[in-house]
């Protein structure tokens, strides 16, 4: 037995020191160690971003070319009648996604633009005026403007005969990246070649130098940094200060004029990490000291006892863990190869679905076209010309609305593309029974609406709108195929939602838990590839609405659309 009080002071002080040296060298060791992950995830981030700035710069350098040579616009010029140019310009920024554009003639007034407020102002001495008059080529400006921030502008002057006639300025949409890199806890930031803030997520930074913006809030106070010890007291020095927090740089360079895309990130993750490790740790040794004080307060006989059973507890314990551990790193090893197999298969079914959801939308245009074609050529022969130029006046509406849809299922990798606006239900029932009237022909089926007076407006995309309408339509048609008297009834409600309900007399939904999944049809092969309502309920979920099936009670499907209605109030705000 031991009995020498000294030696067991030793024994604590001596494993006290231990405990503070591995919690010490833990500490500096895994604070590097995420450090740097956190380092190489910001970098990898960054790369992103100027991957997103440069690709956007790119695109929109190449549509003041484009519209320098449309002839419609050269004809504008020539003669000064701009009635249906701005339009022109707006359906043009539909399409490309640009900020803005703004025809300009020689004496640089506005003769056309997107924001029709602008028109009439003049840019005579404006840079982007004068410098594409002076070039051949396309100039790109970066202008402060009025009320803040940046404009980004490409212009060109528009040629005819060799002979300038205006210009045409293009704005990039570039503020759109601050709203995003907003939703991050990263500060970001774009500086110019002469060091300034350009772009930002903090508002404030704009048109400082990085030095000026970092120095908007000065870096925290000694007593604020005691406050702040327990948590930042073992991070290594940091860059920089926002907003009063410690944050890590980084920076990457954008292959345009110099310009520089910085980020800072703040340490919490890196400090939670550490923490959680280190209190385990802590939790351990402190275990452990308590065991020391148990152990050494009994008698040594007893000790020793205790002392060997713990021993071989501790062993089964280790052998135990180290098999945990084992089977942990195993089952993280077939987690990340299982991640990579779901990664790849949803792209490959990604790709599968887009590819038949462009030839399922596309069908119902082509189908209508081939009806109107042969109506045409029985009219011509007929010598029903006048009539038959109505028929040719739809096939060109069809092939317009061809155009949309390509356009729209291009757009649904990324959401919130759509162009909303104020519509009128009533008139998109109505398009779409136009759209249907050669497939109806050809059907002795009983159609009946049922529409209120008054308009029922909602917010939404007409195109996508008729889409959901038209499908439910074909579905109908479809179930009654075999009923003697098919009847299919449309009845639009307007209260707190605007609801539209398909109604036919078919055989009713066998499956109503599978209805709305993608390839799910009961249709026979060739007829039906199982992507119409699967599609429709996604365009409805997006109009921010909900589409619903369910059996009638006398028989038959009755599908409900219901869509937020849009108020007098809600459209005063719009």
């Amino acid at each position: 037995m031991i009995r020498n009080p000294w030696f067991l002071r030793l024994v604590v002080i001596a494993f006290i020191v231990t405990a503070v040296s591995v919690i010490w060298n833990t500490n500096a060791f895994l604070t590097d160690r995420f450090s740097e992950t956190t380092r190489n995830r910001a970098e990898v981030r960054l790369a992103l971003y100027t991957g997103h700035v440069l690709s956007e710069l790119q695109r929109t350098s190449v549509v003041p070319l484009l519209l320098a040579r449309d002839p419609a616009l050269i004809s504008s010029l020539n003669s000064g009648d701009f009635s249906v140019t701005s339009q022109r310009l707006i359906t043009a920024q539909t399409e490309i996604g640009a900020a803005s554009i703004v025809l300009l003639d020689l004496s640089g007034r506005t003769v056309a633009a997107t924001d029709r407020t602008r028109l009439g102002a003049s840019h005579a001495s404006a840079p982007y005026f004068v410098d594409a008059q002076r070039s051949k080529d396309t100039v790109f400006t970066l202008s402060e403007r009025a009320s803040g921030g940046f404009e980004f502008t490409y212009s060109r002057a528009v040629l005819s005969d060799n002979r300038v006639v205006g210009v045409i300025v293009v704005g990039a949409e570039l503020a759109k990246f601050e709203r995003v890199w907003s939703g991050i806890t990263d500060a970001v930031a774009v500086v110019d070649s002469e060091n300034r803030v350009i772009l930002s997520t903090e508002p404030r930074w704009r048109g400082l130098t990085i030095g000026q913006a970092l120095a908007v809030r000065s870096a925290p106070s000694a007593l604020e940094r005691a406050f702040q010890l327990t948590a930042d007291w073992t991070n290594n020095a940091p860059d920089a200060y926002v907003r009063g927090e410690a944050v890590m740089r980084n920076e990457a360079r954008i292959p345009f004029r110099g310009w520089k895309l910085i980020s800072f990130t703040t340490y919490d993750s890196i400090r939670e990490q550490v923490n959680a490790v280190l209190a385990l740790e802590i939790m351990g040794f402190a275990v452990l000291l308590a065991l020391i004080f148990y152990f050494l307060s009994r008698r040594a006989r007893l000790q020793s006892v205790v002392a060997r059973r713990e021993s071989a507890e501790l062993r089964l314990l280790n052998a135990r863990l180290q098999r945990e551990v084992a089977e942990r790193e195993k089952v993280q090893k077939d987690l990340a190869v299982a991640e990579q197999t779901l990664a790849q298969s949803s792209k490959l079914a990604a790709l599968g679905e887009m590819s038949a959801a462009v030839s399922h939308e596309l069908n119902q245009p082509l189908a209508a076209m081939k009806t109107y074609l042969a109506g045409a050529r029985l009219l011509l022969q007929r010598k029903r010309a006048e009539e038959a130029l109505s028929s040719f006046q739809r096939i060109d509406d069809l092939i317009e609305r061809m155009g949309a849809i390509t356009r729209q299922l291009k757009s649904y990798a990324r959401k919130g593309g759509e162009a909303f606006e104020p519509i009128d239900v009533r008139s998109c029932v109505s398009s779409a029974l136009s759209m249907m009237e050669p497939t109806l022909r050809n059907r002795a089926v009983r159609i009946s609406r049922v529409l209120p007076r008054s308009a029922v407006m909602v917010m939404a995309d007409r195109v996508r709108l008729e889409q959901v309408i038209i499908n439910l339509l074909r579905n109908a048609l479809d179930a009654t195929k075999e009923v003697p008297e098919p009847q299919v009834e449309i009845l639009l409600t307007s209260g707190e939602t605007a609801t539209l309900a398909v109604r036919d007399n078919g055989h009713g939904i066998a499956d109503l838990d599978n209805l709305f999944e993608p390839f799910y049809t009961t249709k026979k092969p060739g007829e039906g590839v199982g992507l119409g309502l699967a599609i429709s309920s996604g365009i409805v979920k997006d109009l921010g609405g909900r589409l619903t099936a369910r059996n009638a009670p006398g028989g038959g499907a009755v599908f409900e659309v219901k869509l937020p209605i849009l108020s007098e109030k809600t459209q005063a705000a719009e």
